[in-house]
C-alpha cells in the first residue's frame, strides 16, 4: 500500500512541478501589474488572482496604440495555490520524515499552508465597505464601493419605504427585469462601468439620453469614460444605467440612473408613478444593512500647527445595538479601530468641510490566519537556522580540539606509545 501511494504521489510531489508552478505564479503577477494600466486594482484582483481561470490579454504586454489583439488562457491564482498546497502536502507524505532536525522546516511550511488557506478564504468571506456619517447623524448601513445596485424605492407610505435592489450584474447583462412588488419591468439599454456627466450641448454620439427624470431636467448626458486604476476617493468609478421602463405595452419613458445622483440628492432624485404608488429610482453603491447603528457625534481633523498636513483624525460615535443592549459612545481614530460583531472600524477619510467622517468597515473571517502564519514561520526559521547554527559550532569546536591535540603518528602494526614522562602504560590505538 505505501509503495502504490508513493508511485501515485510522486509526480504530484515532483520539485519540478514546484518550480513550474511558481514561474507561473510570477508571471500571473507580471501579467496582473501590466492590466492594472486599464482595469481598476480591485478588478484586477478578481479577474487574475481570485479566480480559478482566466484569460490574459497579449495587448497588455505592449503600447496600447499597436492594437495587438488576441489573448491566452491561463490557470487563476486559486487554481496555482491550490496546485502548490497539494504539491506541498505530496511532497511532505512521501518525502519528508518526522524528525527531531527537522521541526523548523515542518514549521515553515506549515505556515506557507496557513498563508495559502487565509488568502483563500479572505477571497470568499471578507466584506469591505465603508459608512460614511454626518455630524448628528444615524446610520445603520454600510456601502461598498465597489459595485452599483438600482434601487427602487416605493415612497408612498411616509411611515416606511420599502427598497427593492437589483444588483450590478443584472445591469451589466442588459435583461429584462421583473418582480412581483414592481406594476412594471424594466430594460436595461446599457450601462457603463465609469462615465462623466456632461452638458447635453457637448455630448456626443456616444452619450447616452433619457427622455424623462433627473438627466432631463438638468440637460446632462452620460459620456463613457475608461474605468479609474486606482481606490482612493477620487478615482472611484461612477457608473450610469440607461434604463427603459414598461407598464405592460404602455411605455413609461427612459431614465439615466447615474451614482452621480447620489451625491446631488436634491437634483437627482427620479420620481415614477404608476399603478397608485410612488416609486424613486437611485443608482447607488450597494448598501450592507446593520442590526445596529451609529450616531456621528463629534468628528476632529487635527493639523499640525501652521500646515495643511493632517496630524490625526478622530470620530466619537455613539454605537446603539439594542440586540447585545449596547447604548454608549466609542472613539475612533488612526490606528485605533472598533471591533463589533465580527467588523473593524477604521478611520479612513472624511468629508469635505469636515462635515463628517468615513469609517472603513472590514468583516474578514481569516483576519488572525496571516498573523498565526508569520509567527509560525519566524519560530520554524529560527528553529531550523539555530539547529544549524549549533551543528556548525559543534563541528568547529571538534575541528579546533582535534588541531590542539593531534594523535602521534606510529608506524603500521606497532602499538601507540603515551608521551615521556606519561603514568600510564602504552595502548594501542584503533
Amino acid at each position: 500500500m505505501k509503495d502504490t501511494l508513493r508511485r501515485v504521489l510522486a509526480p504530484i510531489a515532483s520539485l519540478k512541478l514546484t518550480v513550474a508552478l511558481l514561474a507561473m505564479s510570477m508571471f500571473l503577477v507580471f501579467a496582473g501589474t501590466w492590466a492594472q494600466l486599464d482595469r481598476g486594482i480591485w478588478t484586477v484582483l478578481e479577474q487574475y488572482f481570485r479566480t480559478w481561470w482566466t484569460v490574459i490579454p497579449l495587448g497588455i504586454f505592449l503600447p496600447r496604440d499597436w492594437n495587438v489583439h488576441g489573448a491566452i488562457p491561463f490557470p487563476g491564482g486559486w487554481t496555482i495555490g491550490g496546485l502548490m498546497l497539494v504539491n506541498l502536502l505530496a511532497a511532505h507524505t512521501i518525502r519528508f520524515r518526522w524528525t527531531k532536525d527537522r521541526i523548523g522546516i515542518f514549521l515553515i511550511h506549515f505556515s506557507l499552508i496557513m498563508l495559502l488557506v487565509g488568502e483563500f478564504a479572505t477571497g470568499l468571506f471578507a466584506v469591505e465597505s465603508r459608512m460614511t456619517i454626518d455630524e448628528g447623524q444615524t446610520v445603520n448601513y454600510a456601502e461598498d464601493v465597489r459595485s452599483v445596485e438600482l434601487a427602487i424605492v416605493d415612497v408612498t407610505d411616509p411611515s416606511q419605504n420599502r427598497v427593492i435592489a437589483i444588483p450590478q450584474r443584472a445591469l451589466e447583462h442588459k435583461k429584462t427585469i421583473s418582480h412581483p412588488d414592481l406594476p412594471f419591468t424594466i430594460q436595461v439599454d446599457r450601462f457603463l462601468p465609469n462615465a462623466d456627466l456632461v452638458s447635453d450641448e457637448n455630448a456626443g454620439p456616444s452619450a447616452l439620453h433619457g427622455n424623462r427624470g433627473a438627466a432631463v431636467s438638468a440637460g446632462v448626458a452620460a459620456l463613457p469614460k475608461a474605468v479609474a486604476r486606482g481606490v482612493g476617493r477620487d478615482e472611484a468609478d461612477m457608473p450610469v444605467a440607461q434604463i427603459t421602463l414598461k407598464d405592460g405595452v404602455t411605455d413609461l419613458g427612459t431614465y439615466l440612473t447615474a451614482l452621480w445622483f447620489t451625491f446631488m440628492p436634491s437634483r437627482g432624485t427620479q420620481i415614477v408613478d404608476v399603478g397608485g404608488h410612488r416609486y424613486e429610482l437611485w443608482l447607488r453603491f450597494v448598501r450592507h444593512y446593520k442590526p445596529y447603528s451609529m450616531q456621528l457625534v463629534d468628528f476632529k481633523h487635527d493639523k499640525y500647527l501652521g500646515t495643511e498636513t493632517p496630524k490625526n483624525f478622530s470620530s466619537l460615535v455613539r454605537l446603539i445595538d439594542p440586540e447585545k443592549n449596547l447604548d454608549h459612545e466609542v472613539l475612533i481614530w488612526m490606528n485605533n479601530p472598533l471591533r463589533h460583531r465580527g467588523e473593524t472600524f477604521y478611520q479612513a477619510s472624511f468629508k469635505k468641510g469636515d462635515m463628517g467622517t468615513v469609517l472603513q468597515v472590514v468583516r474578514n473571517p481569516a483576519w488572525l490566519l496571516p498573523y498565526v502564519a508569520c509567527t509560525i514561520g519566524a519560530l520554524g526559521m529560527s528553529i531550523h537556522f539555530g539547529q544549524n547554527l549549533l551543528r556548525f559550532l559543534r563541528r568547529q569546536r571538534k575541528t579546533a580540539a582535534h588541531a590542539a591535540h593531534p594523535h602521534p603518528a606510529r608506524e603500521p602494526g606497532r602499538p601507540a606509545v603515551a608521551g615521556a614522562g606519561a603514568p600510564h602504560a602504552a595502548r594501542r590505538v584503533r
